[in-house]
């Protein structure tokens, strides 16, 4: 990991970005982070919209955090911001884009064209960057997942024995292999809906919800649409992080 600038942020908490095997992450540390009190870290996840895009987003959720003793973390997705185009996500992202204008149903082919092959390359990147950052002596286990594409939440937290909790939002299509992933999931869930989401199937986030093995879960939904997220929902997702985290 290639620390490229370190910001002290006016709440005392320290900014990094970095590259990972060319990758551009952030990483963000409380002030009482250290060799000797180590903090636990929580992956912050984001839409593939670029790191600068969701710029004020990250740092926000990051600096809250920070204020509850954990640290955060993110890095760049697949074919998003500086990273290489990716033609064939592109073109999958404008088939179901123009399916949902023509209101033409969204079937199974479209959705996993577009999530799968972005969760397959992604989810090995953040786990490698989970390595590294789990190797820093300020950061510690257990480590949370909060956020962004439920789908790669799903395989995250599916697939590595260190995510002991998660915050997921039910915000975007979810191919069927990930539902059998679901039922392999067993820790402490939070899942936040929002009902009138127009970019969300319900019935498919209900069905997924129900398919999670985890016997602590639960599900808040809010009337309004995918940015419509009230306060609260935050608030809400940072006690489940503190109950759950700070005893794990």
């Amino acid at each position: 990991m290639y620390v490229t600038s370190e910001l002290l942020l006016d709440d005392g908490v320290l900014e990094r970005r970095f590259t990972l095997d060319g990758i551009p992450g952030l990483l963000w540390t409380p002030a009482d982070a250290s060799a000797s009190t180590p903090v636990p870290l929580i992956l912050l996840g984001h839409p593939p919209l670029g790191l600068d895009a969701m710029y004020p987003r990250l740092v926000s959720r990051a600096r809250h955090a920070a204020a509850d003793g954990f640290a955060s973390a993110t890095i760049e997705l697949p074919g998003s911001g500086d990273r290489p185009a990716w033609p064939a996500l592109d073109q999958a992202r404008e088939n179901l884009h123009r399916a949902m204008r023509a209101g033409e149903p969204v079937g199974d082919d479209l959705v996993d064209a577009l999530v799968l092959p972005l969760v397959d390359a992604a989810a090995p990147e953040w786990r490698a960057a989970l390595d590294t950052l789990l190797q820093l002596p300020e950061l510690t286990g257990p480590v949370g997942v909060s956020g962004g594409l439920i789908s790669l939440g799903v395989r995250l937290t599916a697939t590595d024995p260190r995510v002991a909790a998660a915050v997921l939002f039910a915000g975007s299509f979810v191919p069927r292999v990930i539902f059998e992933e679901a039922r392999r999931v067993t820790v402490p869930l939070h899942v936040l809906l929002q009902w009138d989401d127009e970019g969300n199937d319900r019935d498919s986030s209900l069905a997924l919800f129900d398919t999670f093995a985890s016997r602590d879960k639960s599900l808040h939904a809010h009337l309004g649409g995918h940015t419509g997220v009230p306060a609260s929902a935050g608030e809400a997702a940072a006690g489940f992080f503190r109950r759950h985290l700070k005893q794990a």
